[in-house]
C-alpha cells in the first residue's frame, strides 16, 4: 500500500529537486522519494550501530 504526502519547500529546493530529476532522467517525484530513502537509512544507521 502507498501513503501521499505533501511537501511545501522552497524555491531554490525545488530548483535544486529539478535539477536532478533532469540530470538522471526521473520525475521529481522520484527524486524525491530517494531522498526521502537516504534520509531514513542515513537516521537509521547510528542506532544500528550502537547495538
Amino acid at each position: 500500500m502507498t501513503k501521499r504526502y505533501r511537501l511545501v519547500c522552497e524555491d531554490d529546493v525545488a530548483g535544486r529537486v529539478g535539477t536532478l530529476a533532469k540530470r538522471y532522467g526521473l520525475t521529481e517525484s522520484e527524486v524525491l522519494s530517494q531522498l526521502v530513502e537516504i534520509g531514513l537509512e542515513s537516521c537509521e544507521e547510528p542506532q544500528q550501530r550502537a547495538d
